[in-house]
């Protein structure tokens, strides 16, 4: 993208102090929409989620810190800057830094920044326009708030796991982690919509910020959405599915003569399709399978005479088929295939840095601006690349005054 086109969130400043994904997350989704985002790490060591491979990318050995796919997943468009916060000098960094940004974001264990004066009730002394969003693994009350976790925790307490897997009785039955950190990921996604909402109030009715709490555990719940909606209505806990919907049928894994499809019915009009096209149209009237209700009910029974047909032919011929007619179905397609598609070519959902050597690819955000394209203008830096750049041009401080700072083991 040329650096000279404006993007959405040109002239907002954001102050990184978060780790390892669901802060990261958070923060590259800002930064693609065009913040500045300097992002904090300690010196020698930086973010956590460097080290969390493999695998690597190719120059994970170089000066500057190994770089993980994890890690290289959720940095990009930021600046690294390397601060030891826990030093008086690092602190006060931080509080000249917080004069100058729109928003910090910080995932410290809670309390741990009021230690170093850097928590929002002392910054926005400094900047009362601050916005400050916080990441915890369970929010900043109750009785769990000095805990901490990982995704997987939240995936399991959240009742995500309890819902996700083989029913009961079935071969591999028990409850599923998904593989994805989809705790971290629902977080950050949250987290940019309270700090977009946050900025808008602030600049277009109160002219002051405000802190955002936010809790993985929260955000996961909330993500259940319509699953936790049935238990609040019902009663019943969800149960689990495998790879069926327990409000649609037939919704689900199906084998083929070489390979699996996804068949997703989703009105009686698609059913009707399905079952002429498999050459038993006399399914869609069968009073067991008229109606939505009824084919989730009757499931078993209607299996049992759609599995076996759909065995006879390849996967790809049931798709040439089905598509035609407006029936939802595709391959489970393993990685390779996915980036390999001619649609996810089309849509340019894998990108690169242009103009910047031995830089690994990236995934494209999925927002299409029409006037304000999403930037790729910064691969994820190496550990402290930008500590001199932003020191001197956003503190005006001088060499010597960085290099005091290094000396005393505050910055690198």
């Amino acid at each position: 993208m040329n650096s000279s086109t404006k993007s959405c969130l040109s002239g907002v400043r954001v102050l990184d102090l978060t780790r390892v994904f669901a802060g990261p997350w958070c923060t590259q989704s800002l930064a693609d929409l065009g913040a500045e985002v300097v992002k904090i790490e300690r010196p020698g060591a930086g973010d956590d989620s460097r080290r969390l491979g493999p695998p690597f990318w190719t120059d994970h050995e170089a000066a500057g810190g190994a770089k993980s796919a994890f890690y290289l997943s959720a940095n990009r468009n930021k600046k690294s800057v390397a601060l030891d916060i826990s030093t008086p000098q690092g602190q006060e960094v931080i509080r000249r830094l917080c004069a100058q940004v729109d928003v910090v974001v910080e995932n410290y264990k809670v309390g741990t920044l009021a230690r170093y004066g850097l928590d929002y009730a002392s910054l926005r002394e400094i900047n009362p326009r601050l916005v400050y969003c916080s990441i915890t693994g369970f929010g900043q009350t109750g009785p769990l708030k000095h805990r901490p976790g990982y995704d997987a925790i939240f995936q399991a307490m959240s009742g995500l796991m309890s819902m996700t897997g083989e029913p009961d009785g079935a071969p591999g039955a028990g409850p599923q982690r998904i593989q994805l950190v989809v705790s971290d990921l629902m977080t950050g996604m949250y987290a940019t919509q309270g700090i977009l909402a946050a900025l808008h109030y602030r600049d277009c009715h109160s002219g002051v910020g405000q802190h955002i709490d936010i809790a993985l555990l929260d955000a996961q719940i909330a993500a259940l959405s319509h699953a936790a909606m049935a238990y609040l209505v019902s009663g019943q806990p969800p149960v689990r599915h495998g790879t069926a919907a327990p409000t649609g049928a037939p919704s689900q894994r199906y084998e083929c003569a070489d390979r699996p499809i996804m068949l997703v019915v989703g009105n009686n009009e698609q059913f009707t399709r399905l079952c002429k096209v498999l050459s038993v149209p006399e399914l869609a009237t069968d009073e067991r399978y008229r109606e939505n209700v009824l084919r989730v009910r009757h499931l078993p029974a209607l299996n049992a005479v759609i599995a076996p047909l759909l065995l006879t032919r390849p996967a790809q011929h049931w798709i040439d088929a089905l598509d035609p007619v407006g029936v939802p179905c595709g391959l489970i397609n393993s990685m390779d295939e996915v980036f390999a598609h001619p649609q996810v070519r089309a849509r340019e959902m894998q990108r690169t840095f242009e103009g910047v050597a031995n830089s690994p690819p990236t995934l494209a955000n999925p927002l299409r601006f029409s006037e304000t394209p999403v930037r790729y203008d910064l691969p994820p830096p190496a550990l402290g690349e930008h500590t001199d750049q932003v020191l001197s041009s956003w503190l005006a401080m001088t060499p010597s005054e960085i290099a005091a700072l290094s000396d005393a083991g505050a910055a690198a």
